[in-house]
């Protein structure tokens, strides 16, 4: 055996998809890409996400869990909690005491949300307040176009859905930024502080109500107005109210030929899509199989519709007792995906990486053992065992796949659900999309990697254990 047929035999290497696989790939991962796009454009918080994947569910077939209900092989239940996270779940043939097979992947994403009490005036300017969402880059947020989204709660409790600057006859909001010529000692702070997050301000309206009045305030008085006589609301509603603004840009295609989408919350929306997709398509596998779709991953995970809530765990024990099992006889015997993103090598940035171990576009998706930075704090860990397993599904069903870390040793890390899954006592492990400029306003990934993180998921559903 020459040196290049033995290093082709001991030597490891992940390779773009197109250097390996047939020309038809390419035209599954655009066809599939498409109604993602439409998805991505549609759906950009939690709970306009929980509504799509409801109705797209209810096409599929999927019913509304009723405790009080008996389930056989093959029927398909989903169950909703508080509008902001969502589970999917397809009755298998092999008894829960061998356990269940979840995706787990987040729908929040990072953002600017609105203070309590957000409207103010200053200088004949009508501005929003905010308190931004999960980790972001401040300075990116400025002069861009922004939409507005969410839920405001009237007096008698009616509801008003909020979605303001996404259709093109809409009006879109901004924060402002310093022109070049006067932002010298702005420009003298660290990257980090250039913008400040009470100086993360929406502007909303510059024309008084009545400018022949010397009253004050009279910007945000008829803003004010113009909401109260389309919304029937005043004030003391946005108290009530769970706002937020969001880039309102169009996802596009990237590049020349096209390979790659371009748009805001592909972290996590490019492995949440996967995993639902998946399970939608899913016909009487051996066992049962949960896509779970939750919310506040950003944030900690906290919270009555985040991963750390006992939402998922409650509807295992309510299948359990079904079949005269607990929850915790269930959940020792199951495994899970958890649908998480990875940071994409960067070539523009390649000091922050080490090469050997990161993750890169075109080459599948990523196996992520461990997210935690320095010590592998607050990570979970997958065993020797488990990645065996899943790596062995993805090669025997000819899914893409790679391994990666979230940067440097001393630089990286970062959170994922899949260390709440774990204490569980889940088997468990992050598997998801590379994504370049994460948590940026406009993430770039790769078509090819979206549709294997499908193809991972759904293997994963059928396989056995």
């Amino acid at each position: 055996m020459d040196t290049k047929e033995l290093k082709s035999k001991l030597f490891y290497e992940s390779k773009h998809i197109c250097n390996t696989t047939e020309g038809k790939v390419i035209e599954k991962a655009d066809e599939f890409c498409e109604p993602y796009k439409d998805f991505l454009q549609k759906a950009k918080t939690e709970r306009e996400i929980c509504d799509l994947a409801e109705i797209k569910a209810k096409e599929a077939g999927f019913t509304e869990f009723d405790k009080n209900k008996s389930y056989f092989p093959g029927d398909k239940v989903y169950l909703k909690n508080r509008g902001k996270s969502l589970m999917l779940c397809v009755f298998g043939s092999n008894s829960l005491e061998n356990g269940v097979k979840i995706s787990a992947a987040h729908i929040d994403s990072p953002r600017i949300d609105l203070k309590p009490s957000p409207i103010y005036e200053d200088s004949q300017i009508a501005l929003f307040k905010t308190h931004y969402y999960g980790g972001i880059k401040k300075y990116q947020w400025t002069t861009i176009p922004l939409s507005l989204h969410g839920k405001i709660i009237r007096e008698d409790l009616s509801e008003i859905d909020i979605n303001i600057g996404e259709d093109k006859d809409d009006p879109q909001f901004v924060i402002t930024d310093l022109l070049p010529h006067l932002g010298q000692e702005q420009m003298k702070r660290k990257l980090s502080e250039g913008i400040k997050g009470e100086e993360l301000n929406i502007v909303i309206g510059s024309r008084p109500l009545n400018v022949d009045e010397e009253e004050t305030e009279l910007v945000k008085l008829n803003i004010l107005k113009i909401l109260n006589e389309k919304y029937d609301i005043t004030e003391k509603d946005f108290l009530r109210a769970e706002l937020c603004l969001v880039p309102a840009f169009e996802v596009r295609d990237i590049g020349f030929d096209r390979s790659m989408i371009g748009g805001y919350g592909h972290d996590d929306r490019v492995c949440a899509y996967p995993a639902l997709e998946a399970i939608l398509h899913l016909e009487n596998p051996e066992y049962t199989c949960i896509t779970m779709l939750a919310d506040k991953e950003e944030i900690g995970s906290d919270g009555n519709t985040g991963m750390k809530s006992l939402f998922m765990y409650y509807f295992i024990d309510e299948i359990a007792k079904e079949n005269g099992l607990s929850a915790g006889e269930v959940l020792s015997k199951s495994t899970c995906l958890s649908a998480d993103v990875n940071s994409a090598f960067d070539p523009t940035f390649p000091d922050v990486m080490e090469k050997k171990n990161s993750s890169y576009i075109n080459r599948g998706i990523v196996i992520t053992k461990y997210t935690g930075g320095g010590g592998k704090s607050g990570t979970s860990d997958a065993s020797a065992e488990y990645m065996g397993y899943v790596i062995n599904i993805f090669d025997k069903n000819e899914v893409r796949w790679q391994t990666g870390e979230l940067g440097k040793v001393d630089l990286g890390g970062g959170g994922t659900v899949a260390k709440y899954i774990a204490n569980l006592n889940v088997d468990v492990v992050d598997v998801g999309v590379p994504v370049l400029s994460m948590h940026s306003p406009f993430e770039v990934v790769s078509k090819l990697d979206v549709y294997m993180a499908f193809r991972g998921f759904y293997e994963y559903f059928k396989a056995e254990k």
